[in-house]
């Protein structure tokens, strides 16, 4: 009596086409967004990263530029240079996300950087060489520049960890997070540390 079997060949193309069909109904029920989007934060940050280090690198000339007409500033110009030290000094890898204290003293430290640049401006109204200068003319346009700049760049990592957060908190995400990324934790995100924060500082001289 013989009994009929599927050829070797056959079995295993349905094995693979089941496989692939599942694959496809997983990912479109958004089992790839956590980590897609926890990416997305991660890139965001770089961006932000970047920018306040732009700004970081314009300082010393800045500083240069203004000690040259007005050395007798010096407790601004300190002020200003110790600012820029403190937020260097703390290291703002990929490891800052998950340490919300170490997000706080990064944010602190560069709000301490802002305040102590809009002081170091407002000193320069009192010498008009200084503001017809052309090196700090330049230096004016690529502090103002960077300031959007970093505006743009907190905006995005302030939408990106949002919606990182969202997904992780909301079906199906929450559901996806609990089975495979449950070592994914939830992001810290930037606060406005002072008034109308998420606005650019303005240095027009």
């Amino acid at each position: 009596m013989s009994t009929s079997r599927e050829p070797a060949p056959l079995k295993i193309a349905l094995h693979w086409s089941v496989a692939l069909l599942f694959a496809l109904a997983l990912s479109g029920c958004g089992i790839n967004n956590i980590p897609t989007y926890d990416e997305q934060v991660k890139s965001a940050w770089s961006q932000v990263e970047n920018q306040y280090q732009r700004r970081a690198d314009l300082v010393p000339n800045l500083v240069e530029t203004v000690k040259g007409f007005a050395a007798q500033e010096r407790e601004t110009l300190t002020a200003v240079m110790e600012a820029r030290s403190k937020a260097t000094s703390i290291q703002v890898d990929e490891s800052v996300l998950n340490n919300p204290q170490k997000l706080q003293q990064f944010q602190q430290a560069q709000g301490q950087l802002t305040s102590a640049l809009s002081r170091l401006m407002a000193v320069s109204e009192r010498y008009p060489e200084l503001r017809s200068n052309e090196n700090f003319l330049a230096l004016q346009s690529q502090l103002e520049g960077t300031e959007n700049r970093i505006a743009v760049a907190r905006r995005d990592f302030i939408q990106a960890v949002e919606q990182y957060n969202t997904e992780i908190r909301t079906f199906p995400g929450r559901l996806w997070h609990s089975i495979l990324y449950s070592d994914m934790p939830l992001r810290e995100n930037f606060e406005a540390t002072a008034e109308n924060a998420e606005q650019a500082p303005q240095v027009e001289f």
